[in-house]
């Protein structure tokens, strides 16, 4: 019996050793102290592998950009290596994929990384900027991570562990909970790929705020070039914005922190051009030039960010087996992009009437101008298809009707269950119904989420869905408000001096580079100053623009007020004169809606503000 013991004892100590020895997690080591050529070195130390090849993938694509991006064309001089140090051999077949011989005998791969931020526009690629990467040495770094770190076939599910070894005087803000107390290594653990890829790093000299809501903290980081803004001039909004959330949400609470990360790009020199922001499900990246006005910078940031703090609902919460288990390089896209985006762009609206951030003519005159934008796509595209083929033609070019029809779809939804149950309930009541059903660790299968929901329910939601969503027909918007006692009307609508419909300019440029006047009869702004056609714009209020700074112009005078005194200098027929006067923004009629019927108010009430 003791031989026995002792053999079983020596046999577990052997296997002891071989567990330890099998590496069953992925190590990756990301060296940003040592940047050469604006790449950044990563290693990846391999799990052991028993297949005689394996292959390494770089995402061909990430969730909530819905498009093929292609991260493996960044990575450069990439090779595996044995215990040795002996280089294995290594196909490429294409640009997302490693194809490694030998591969029980992998020990490690390297590669360097190049960043997007500074190539965009030249061509290179279509990266949206919060997807996207920046490589600053001793300055900044923008890791979204699935721009660095990548997954071996079929050890996605495996737990990862990331060292990174960065500059004593940068700081790493992100949800992750860093595990090393020193100043230039972080270590941050993660229990499979797709939370690695989930966890947005900024590194940046600190400027960060922080505050607690109903248990969740909240990080606001910012990263500005000029140092024009700071973090603390935009998190008092925040805070009150995201309070305002919190009350709005109720009990879901999917979270114990959640990270803003705000990159200012600087538009004098190559950097990130795509503005908005990119979801995560307990942070977000967002991209926003540096020169906006910080009145409209945080204006347009309570949208923004409102949207994708959202998300901690859908997908976060409440998402399928496509979302759970996405592939990154083959995948298999779900068919509800109508609730992950649209359910939540709704949401970001909804909960600002519903909070009293807006008033009830702002809401009403945002749908209005949903529903005339998702007009400009088919109203007929069946949206569970599209949303389903969402990387194809002609799907593809629909994906921005997501934010638009999409949020439409959960108005609708929002008003038939309000009007079932007689203002009692809505649809931020389905969403936490289906979040206790399902939740952040059970996905659901794509083709049972309709009859879930007529579950919990009616009958006429679940008609809505068939006949709406997952049909061709388009939706009687009219009728649906019209439930709630609100009706189309024409209303009036403020402009911007340089913009019509805020879309086509009143400006052209010249040979020489300089701003000049198109037609500008209309314009209440141009007929005030009397400025006429042809005009050449060479300054305003003391700042000279040209073509070079046309877009700061633009951006400037969208926060301009109506009776704020301005100057400009202009030339009229080769002769420079001075132009002062007051702002009087420009304005147009446009359709619109209204609460028009009274004896619909109390349902209305319950819509809104209940």
């Amino acid at each position: 019996m003791r031989t026995i013991i002792k053999t079983i004892a020596l046999a577990l100590s052997v296997c002891s050793v071989a567990t330890a020895q099998k590496h069953e997690d992925v190590q990756v080591a990301i060296d940003l102290k040592n940047v050469t050529n604006d790449k950044v070195q990563v290693t990846v130390t391999a799990p052991k592998l028993d297949d005689k090849t394996t292959t390494f993938y770089i995402p061909k694509i990430v969730p909530g950009t819905y498009s093929s991006d292609n991260y493996g064309k960044f990575i450069d001089d990439f090779k595996a290596y044995d215990k040795k140090g002996r280089e294995l051999k290594v196909e490429h077949p294409d640009e997302n994929s490693w194809k490694i011989a030998d591969a029980n005998k992998l020990v490690k791969v390297t590669y360097w990384v190049n960043d997007t931020y500074d190539i965009e526009g030249t061509g290179v690629h279509d990266i949206f900027s919060p997807a996207g990467t920046n490589i600053a040495a001793n300055d900044n770094f923008v890791l979204n991570t699935h721009g660095f770190v990548g997954y071996f076939e079929g050890k996605s599910e495996l737990p990862y562990v990331l060292t990174i070894s960065h500059p004593a005087d940068l700081w790493a803000s992100t949800s992750f909970i860093d595990e090393d107390t020193s100043n230039e290594t972080d270590i941050f653990k993660s229990p499979r790929y797709p939370d690695v890829v989930d966890h947005p790093i900024m590194y940046s000299k600190p400027d960060y705020t922080t505050f607690t809501v109903d248990g969740m903290e909240i990080l606001i980081s910012v990263y500005s070039p000029g140092g024009k803004v700071k973090a603390a001039d935009i998190t008092p909004d925040m805070e009150t914005m995201m309070r305002a959330q919190k009350r709005f949400l109720g009990a879901i609470n999917s979270t114990k922190k959640y990270s803003v990360l705000i990159y200012l790009t600087d538009m004098e020199k190559p950097d990130a051009r795509g503005f908005g922001a990119l979801e995560h499900t307990i942070s977000t990246t967002v991209v926003m030039p540096e020169m906006m006005p910080l009145d409209q910078l945080i204006s347009t940031l309570k949208d923004v960010v409102s949207h994708e703090f959202f998300h901690i609902v859908t997908p976060l919460s409440i998402h399928s087996n496509e979302i759970h288990y996405f592939n990154y390089n083959t995948p298999k896209m779900s068919e509800h992009l109508w609730m992950y985006e649209g359910v939540t762009e709704y949401f970001a609206n909804l909960f600002q009437v519903n909070q009293g951030l807006i008033t009830e003519d702002e809401f009403y005159a945002r749908m209005a101008d949903k529903i005339a934008q998702s007009k400009q796509f088919s109203e007929t595209m069946n949206f569970t298809k599209m949303s389903k083929n969402i990387l194809e033609s002609p799907y593809k070019d629909s994906y921005y009707n997501v934010y638009l029809k999409g949020a439409l779809i959960a108005m609708c939804i929002d008003i038939q269950i309000r009007e079932n149950t007689n203002g009692e309930k809505g649809i931020l009541d389905l969403m936490r119904n289906l979040s206790a059903e399902y939740g952040s660790n059970k996905p659901f299968n794509d083709n049972d989420l309709f009859a879930d929901i007529a579950k919990l329910t009616s009958p006429q939601v679940e008609d809505f869905l068939k006949v709406y969503v997952s049909g061709d027909t388009p939706i009687p918007y009219d009728e649906y408000l019209a439930k709630m006692g609100v009706t189309q009307t024409i209303v009036e609508k403020k402009g911007t001096p340089f913009l019509k419909n805020e879309e086509i300019p009143y400006v052209t440029i010249n040979k020489d580079k300089e701003i000049v006047l198109l037609p500008v009869e209309g314009n209440a702004f141009m007929d005030t100053l009397e400025l006429k056609t042809g005009d050449i714009i060479t300054s305003v209020n003391g700042t000279a623009y040209n073509l070079d700074n046309i877009y700061d112009l633009i951006m400037t005078s969208m926060s301009w007020k109506d009776g704020e005194d301005i100057t400009l200098k202009i030339k009229r027929e080769g002769k420079e004169q001075d132009v002062k006067g007051k702002v009087v923004l420009p304005t147009e009629q446009v359709e619109g809606y209204h609460a028009s019927i009274e004896s619909k108010t109390k349902l209305k009430e319950a819509w809104l503000k209940g």
